[in-house]
């Protein structure tokens, strides 16, 4: 595979899941192991509250990658309009259908406003849907996530990060852990009063502790990241892996964009 950068995304009282769109695991339990296995982390969840992670529906792989390519490097308003021009080639259909993408002449989907990289990326996509190559929801709900990512990344524009918030917001796997992810090593410098940001590696190491909950534990670092203090410009430009890059081109973006792919991807995630 082409090598491509990546794109680039809760208390004594035990949180609850809401009833509806909520996590297909035990949330109380994962809470519980988590404050039992790491006692900062777990004073943070004291403090935040329930964790209310919520899972978005999801039709088919392939409107579910489609619409992460279109959002990434935009911000939501530019990213919703052209993937509503998208949908709105297909009026016939509530998404279209891989056949009908790989039978658009190329400057049709340049007008909706597609960067060529992202056209090429979905088209990729289309057609390796198309020749059986990408699995559906079914199929992916079966296979380990290790099986997923190696699988999924094949295709163009789609990297690691993508398909990790795919695993947990939408296939509401347990125990992932996006390392990459600049809110998660964010939130983690906040909790454990950190002067810098860890690195993916230090990350991935602390969070074997987490195991096996290591998403939920992505979704508290998520919520840390949001009540952090601002980085000026001048410490945020200065700080290792600040800026997140996306799959489908290595052009830096701002940590606001990637979040804007991670809420696509995942609805109202990281949520």
């Amino acid at each position: 595979m082409p090598t491509r950068t990546r794109d680039d995304r809760p208390a004594t009282r035990v949180p609850r899941t809401r009833p509806s769109g909520g996590a297909p695991f035990d949330v109380a339990s994962a809470v519980a192991h988590l404050r039992a296995a790491d006692a900062k982390l777990g004073a943070f969840i004291e403090r935040h509250g329930a964790c209310t992670l919520q899972l978005k529906d999801t039709s088919s792989t392939f409107a579910a990658l489609a619409e992460a390519i279109v959002y990434q490097q935009l911000n939501g308003t530019a990213a919703a309009t052209i993937f509503g021009r998208f949908k709105a080639l297909y009026p016939d259909r509530r998404f279209p259908v891989p056949e009908e993408v790989v039978a658009s002449p190329d400057e049709t989907l340049r007008a909706v406003g597609l960067s060529r990289n992202k056209m090429l990326a979905i088209r990729d996509l289309a057609q390796r849907t198309v020749r059986g190559e990408v699995p559906t929801i079914a199929a992916l709900r079966r296979m380990p996530d290790d099986d997923v990512v190696q699988c999924l990344t094949a295709v163009r524009g789609i990297g690691r990060w993508t398909v990790e918030m795919l695993l947990i917001f939408r296939l509401g796997r347990q125990d992932v852990l996006p390392v990459d992810d600049y809110g998660v090593r964010k939130g983690f410098a906040a909790v454990y009063r950190k002067s810098a940001l860890p690195s993916p590696a230090e990350l991935l190491r602390h969070g074997e502790r987490w195991r096996p909950y290591r998403s939920v534990a992505s979704w508290y670092l998520w919520r840390a990241a949001e009540s952090a203090p601002r980085a000026t410009s001048r410490t945020a430009a200065a700080t290792p892996g600040n800026a997140a890059v996306a799959d489908v081109t290595p052009r830096a973006t701002a940590p606001s964009q990637r979040r804007s792919a991670a809420r696509k991807l995942t609805s109202s995630a990281p949520r």
